[in-house]
C-alpha cells in the first residue's frame, strides 16, 4: 500500500469517527433542546388551564367551553388536558381527548410539578406536564391535579427532519473534506514523487544527480543520495583508473621479460642465471605494482554524513603495538598525541590503511623515534606522522604523491605506502603535505574534512 493510500485511509477513518461523534453529540443536543422547549410550552399551557378553572364553595369544578388554546377543543389535535381531584377521580377532560386513552397519572401534592415522557395505549407516547393545586374557597381547600399531554408525533417528525438535514450536511462536509485532503496530500507528497522520478531518470542514465529545491524534511535524504551517487561514481572511477594504470604499469616489466626471453633463445645456456635474475626482479616489481593498484581500487571513500565517527587512538595503538614487535631490533621510541575531540568519519579499512602505511613508513626509516599527532584544526581532522630518519628529498615529494602508476613510484626506497595514502586521502577530498620534522626526519601531514 502506498504512503498516499495509507494516509488517505487513516485520515478517512479518523474523519468518519469524528463526524459520527459530532453527529451524535449534535443530535443529542438538539433532542434535549427540543424536549426542554416542549416542557416549557406545556408548562405555559398548564398555567393557562389553571387560570381558566373555577371552583365553587362545594368544591365543584367548572371550565369554560372555549379555552384560550383552541387545540383543546379540537378532537385528535394532539394536545390534551385533564383535571383530577384529590382522590384521583377525573373531574374534567378536554374535548380533544375524546376517544384518546391518556397515560394514567398519580395525585400530586399542592405545588408539586412533574414532566415526563409516558407511554399510552396502542403504542402511543406522550409528553405529560402535571401540577398539584390546592384550591381555597372560604375556609375549605380542595386539591386538584392538572395535566396537559401532547403526543410525540410532531416531536418525532421534527427530530427526524433535523436528523436528515444534519447527516446530509455532515456527509457533504465529509466528502468536501476528503476531496480537500486528497488534494493537499497530492500537493504535499509531490516532492516524494519528484524524488522517485529523478531516481528513475538516474537509473535510465538521463541524469547524474538529484536536483531541485526540496523541503527541509527531504533535504538530508536528497543530499545523502547525491553523496552516495558521487562516492559510487568516484569508486567506479578509481577501479577503472586502477585497472588502466595496472595494465599500463605492467607493460614495461612484461616487455623486459619478453626481451630477456628472446635474448635467451639466442644465447648460450651459461646465461640462464642472468635470465632467472631478470625474471625474478621484474616479477617482484610487477607484484609491488599489482599490490599498489589493488589497494587503490579498494579504497572505500567517505561514508554518509549520518554515519558515526571512528575513534583513532585505539586503532593507532593496535598498529603501533604490532610495529613494535616487527621492528623490535631497532628499539624505536614511539609517541602518540591524540586530541580527544576529532574522529574519523569513513571506512575503518581506509583508516587502518592510512595509519598502517604512514606508521610503517616511519618505523622503517626512523633511527629511534616516531611520533603520531592527531588534532582538529579549522574544522578538519589532521594526522601527522614524524620520524628522525633521513627524511624525503624535496625532489621526490611531487613524484611520490603525483597520481599515476609508473613502476618507479613503487621503487624500493619509499615503497608504495605513500602512494596508497595519497590515493585514499584524495578519495576523501583531503590533502597530503610532506615536510621536515622537528625530530630531524620526515613529517607527513594529512588533512581530512571534519
Amino acid at each position: 500500500m502506498t504512503i498516499n493510500a495509507r494516509i488517505v485511509l487513516a485520515a478517512s477513518l479518523v474523519l468518519a469517527i469524528f463526524l459520527a461523534l459530532t453527529g451524535i453529540a449534535l443530535d443529542q443536543a438538539f433532542r434535549d433542546s427540543a424536549r426542554a422547549a416542549r416542557e416549557e410550552r406545556l408548562q405555559g399551557q398548564l398555567y393557562l388551564l389553571i387560570a381558566a378553572a373555577e371552583v365553587d364553595e362545594a368544591g365543584r369544578l367548572s371550565m369554560p367551553d372555549q379555552l384560550q388554546e383552541p387545540r383543546f377543543g379540537q378532537p385528535g389535535s394532539g394536545l390534551y388536558a385533564s383535571i383530577d381531584d384529590g382522590r384521583g377521580r377525573q373531574r374534567w377532560l378536554s374535548h380533544s381527548a375524546l376517544n384518546v386513552v391518556l397515560p394514567a397519572g398519580s395525585v400530586l401534592a399542592a405545588g408539586e410539578r412533574r414532566f415526563a415522557e409516558l407511554p399510552g395505549a396502542r403504542g402511543a407516547h406522550f409528553f405529560v406536564s402535571s401540577m398539584g393545586v390546592s384550591w381555597s374557597e372560604g375556609k375549605r381547600k380542595f386539591p386538584f391535579t392538572f395535566r396537559v399531554a401532547e403526543d410525540l408525533d410532531a416531536f418525532d417528525t421534527q427530530l427526524a427532519r433535523y436528523r436528515r438535514s444534519l447527516w446530509g450536511w455532515l456527509g457533504a462536509m465529509a466528502l468536501l473534506l476528503l476531496l480537500a485532503q486528497a488534494a493537499l496530500l497530492r500537493w504535499g507528497l509531490r516532492p516524494l514523487r519528484r524524488v522517485a522520478a529523478e531516481i528513475r531518470a538516474i537509473e535510465a542514465g538521463e541524469k547524474e544527480r538529484l536536483g531541485g529545491d526540496y523541503p527541509a524534511e527531504l533535504k538530508a535524504l536528497t543530499e545523502n543520495l547525491n553523496g552516495l551517487l558521487q562516492r559510487e561514481r568516484a569508486h567506479q572511477q578509481r577501479y577503472r583508473d586502477a585497472l588502466g594504470d595496472l595494465a599500463h604499469s605492467l607493460k614495461t616489466p612484461l616487455a623486459v621479460m619478453r626481451g630477456a626471453l628472446s635474448e635467451q633463445s639466442r644465447s648460450a645456456l651459461s646465461e640462464q642465471s642472468s635470465l632467472a635474475a631478470t625474471v625474478a626482479e621484474e616479477s617482484e616489481k610487477m607484484q609491488r605494482i599489482v599490490d599498489y593498484q589493488l589497494q587503490r581500487a579498494a579504497t572505500m571513500g567517505p561514508s554518509s554524513p549520518l554515519a558515526g565517527t571512528l575513534e583513532i587512538e585505539p586503532l593507532a595503538q593496535r598498529i603501533m603495538a604490532s610495529l613494535d614487535k616487527v621492528y623490535r631490533d631497532k628499539a624505536i621510541s614511539a609517541e602518540m598525541h591524540v586530541d580527544k575531540a576529532p574522529g574519523f568519519r569513513g571506512d575503518q579499512g581506509d583508516l587502518l590503511e592510512l595509519l598502517g602505511n604512514l606508521l610503517d613508513n616511519a618505523y622503517k626509516w626512523s633511527a629511534s623515534r616516531v611520533m603520531l599527532s592527531v588534532a582538529a584544526e579549522a574544522g578538519k581532522l589532521t594526522l601527522s606522522v614524524e620520524d628522525d630518519g633521513p627524511g624525503i628529498p624535496p625532489a621526490d615529494i611531487d613524484r611520490i604523491l603525483q597520481r599515476g602508476a609508473r613502476a618507479d613510484q613503487s621503487a624500493p626506497g619509499q615503497g608504495i605506502g605513500l602512494a596508497v595514502v595519497a590515493s585514499i586521502v584524495q578519495a576523501y577530498g583531503g590533502e597530503v603535505a610532506i615536510g621536515r620534522s622537528a625530530l630531524g626526519g620526515a613529517a607527513i601531514t594529512i588533512r581530512l574534512p571534519g
